[in-house]
């Protein structure tokens, strides 16, 4: 009896530790967000000397800074969020249809040079983008792919080694029964893929989905090297040119966007994060 209730204590202190370091973690990757939050309703002095310290009644400018930062300069804010939209969106549903059509097919032919291409896939993973991104960018220029409409395709390299990592260890744990019984009801590969294989990956579709979309939203430097910037610009490239004259910085007005760029992808994570461990445990069962 006495072990069994130094057992229960034992594991009660465990839980509240393992608690507080979590909110510890927690508190630490929400307090930078919390400080651009907080920094975009004050005074550009104020930013500059008192970072951490909360707005006053001398330091605190409403929504100036937001109406600053979406005005300044020559090129419309509204066409930025037009663009990264465009860009997220296209580049999502572009990496999850051909990447998944792609595992599926590795997943289920196995041969030698499926295999070869399931490696080079995830050899792409390590290759850090500074390695490539000066010769990308030339290639992008020869080949016109250097405006929203064309750099999904850009986006469509680079993101395809984790979708097809994550796509196959799924695929792999999903009985080939299925299809088989798909294909003698006189299912062609590609109606089963869509009506009995798509259906099925959705936890995992929506994972990779997430992924990749923070990873495009928030992207800086393929579009800032592949983009004319004098017609097109995200909204990470918008704040990079909230510049004044000898390179001074409007830091409420740049706090001030920042939050309006963080804003819609806090809010799709936070609808969207159950489906991420899912999604990631799921795709690693088989690899």
């Amino acid at each position: 009896m006495r072990h069994r209730e130094s057992t229960l204590k034992s594991e009660k202190a465990r839980k509240t530790i393992l608690s507080v370091v979590l909110a510890v973690i927690c508190f630490i990757y929400i307090l930078p967000i919390f400080v651009v939050l907080m920094n975009s309703f004050k005074t550009n002095a104020a930013v500059n000397t008192d970072t951490f310290a909360f707005p006053n009644k001398d330091t605190f400018v409403g929504l100036k800074n937001y109406i600053k930062g979406m005005t300044f300069g020559n090129y419309p804010f509204y066409k930025s969020v037009f663009f990264s939209f465009f860009i997220t969106i296209v580049s999502t549903i572009l990496i999850l249809v051909c990447t998944s059509m792609a595992a599926w097919y590795i997943a289920r032919v196995g041969s030698p040079i499926c295999k070869i291409v399931y490696y080079l896939c995830i050899f792409s993973m390590v290759v850090p983008f500074q390695m490539v991104m000066f010769t990308l960018s030339r290639t992008a220029d020869t080949l016109h792919l250097n405006s929203p409409w064309t750099i999904p395709i850009i986006y469509l390299g680079f993101g395809a080694g984790l979708a097809v990592f994550m796509f196959t260890g799924f695929i792999k744990s999903i009985p080939i029964e299925i299809e088989e019984a798909a294909a003698i009801d006189g299912c062609s590969p590609v109606r089963t893929f869509f009506k009995v294989v798509l259906p099925m990956m959705k936890p995992t579709l929506i994972s990779v989905g997430i992924l990749e979309i923070m990873w495009v939203w928030n992207d800086f430097l393929l579009p800032y090297l592949v983009l004319d910037r004098n017609l097109y610009m995200t909204i990470p490239i918008h704040i990079q040119y909230l510049k004044g004259s000898y390179g001074t910085v409007d830091l409420g007005a740049t706090m001030a966007l920042i939050v309006l760029g963080i804003l819609p992808v806090i809010i799709f994570y936070l609808f969207c994060q159950k489906y991420i461990i899912k999604g990631v445990a799921a795709g690693a069962v088989k690899g």
